[in-house]
């Protein structure tokens, strides 16, 4: 199901899995879909954190769909942007994994929205995004912060966000497996 690279770069369409100890609350435990990484820095979104927070409380024009908001990094958190499967209905969006996609037109967005005819896990809205300046992620997977892996679109968009840190390092096996099991806190153990 999954891969782990350590000695590459990191890439778009790549996981990031947080180590289970990792000190930064903004990450811990989150799984980190990375969709732009250049000479300029990364910028991906923790797929796995949830606010109390609905759509149509921040944008009021979407009407009949509501999904919860995700928080998508401690990056300026009063941006809002999206992952979808909705590929070419979505004008000027980037495809990061086949049948994933990041951004593209607000408007196209709203269109295809009041339009229906879509599943609520074929996109998936974010509060702010996690951004790393150059050689700034590097340093952070050379120090064991993050665990690099792989899955597809659909498994990303499908799974349940509660689930999906522990699911991914279980997939894993070995020390993966078992680090998947530790507490939150080394106090609980």
């Amino acid at each position: 199901m999954t891969n782990v690279t350590t000695k590459n770069p990191p890439k778009a369409g790549e996981l990031l899995l947080a180590e289970p100890f990792l000190a930064d609350m903004n990450f811990s435990r989150s799984v980190v879909l990375l969709c732009e990484c250049n000479d300029d820095g990364t910028v991906g979104f923790v797929l796995n954190k949830p606010l109390d927070i609905k759509l149509q409380s921040v944008v009021e024009e979407i009407k009949g769909f509501n999904p919860t908001l995700y928080l998508g990094g401690p990056v300026e958190p009063n941006t809002l942007h999206y992952l979808h499967r909705l590929g070419d209905l979505i004008d000027g969006s980037i495809e990061v994994l086949p049948g994933l996609f990041w951004g593209g037109s607000f408007e196209s967005v709203k269109a295809v929205l009041s339009q229906g005819g879509f599943r609520s896990r074929d996109i998936r809205f974010f509060v702010g995004y996690s951004g790393w300046g150059s050689g700034q992620l590097e340093m952070e997977m050379q120090e064991n912060s993050w665990i690099k892996t792989n899955l597809t679109g659909r498994q990303i968009l499908a799974t349940r966000s509660s689930e999906l840190w522990r699911q991914i390092m279980v997939s894993l096996g070995g020390r993966y497996k078992v680090m998947a099991n530790f507490p939150e806190s080394p106090i609980l153990n």
